[in-house]
């Protein structure tokens, strides 16, 4: 997994309710979400300031970029820096840029999708996990997100169940296995029936 990969760590649920979660940032110096400060779509009830745009940053990828027009990691990076910002139309198009120079990136592919949930395309976020998924079937942080926008966007607590628990099988001492774990406790806990089983059976 690469260093700027964002991953969703899940810390508890109760009936498709978030009872409390973090993005946390894989990306060297780059800070964790607050707790509870993504909980829903851009625009959806959350009140508090965006973090401010790195605006050198910003200029220094667009020289790079300005400079190599190819360059589909300098237009990843941007995606990223917008994204911290919570800007996140513009993360959309910086993402959608360095995957069409580079099509074969999952981590991009799925920080793409990310950014459609947080902009408030549930479908279409969904939608591109799969194509993350078609890159690389095993990619554990699109599992992980995806269970994430079942659960909190589509209320879909047994699909979430069963991504969670791939990314368990898969990798479950990585960071996103850990997560998913938590998520599936947290599931347990609330007492939501296993898939096939009704409420008390």
């Amino acid at each position: 997994m690469k260093a700027e990969s964002i991953v969703f760590a899940v810390a508890g649920m109760c009936f498709g309710v978030i009872l409390g979660w973090v993005i946390g940032a894989q990306q060297a110096g780059r800070p964790a979400a607050p707790a509870a400060a993504q909980t829903a779509p851009a625009g959806q009830g959350t009140t508090r300031q965006a973090p401010p745009l790195d605006e050198a940053r910003v200029q220094a990828l667009m020289t790079v970029i300005k400079n190599d027009p190819k360059n589909g990691g300098a237009a990843v990076q941007l995606g990223n820096t917008y994204f911290d910002a919570e800007r996140y139309e513009d993360a959309i198009k910086w993402y959608e840029e360095g995957l069409r120079l580079d099509p074969k990136n999952p981590d991009a592919s799925t920080d793409l999708g990310i950014s459609y949930y947080y902009a408030g395309q549930t479908d279409r976020a969904l939608q591109q996990f799969e194509e993350s998924l078609k890159i690389d079937p095993r990619h554990t942080k699109t599992m992980l997100n995806k269970g994430v926008v079942l659960a909190f966007g589509k209320q879909d607590l047994a699909g979430a169940e069963a991504a969670w628990k791939q990314v368990v099988a898969l990798a479950p001492d990585s960071p996103e296995g850990q997560a998913a774990r938590r998520a599936l406790e947290g599931i347990a806990a609330a007492g939501h029936p296993r898939p096939g089983t009704t409420p008390g059976s």
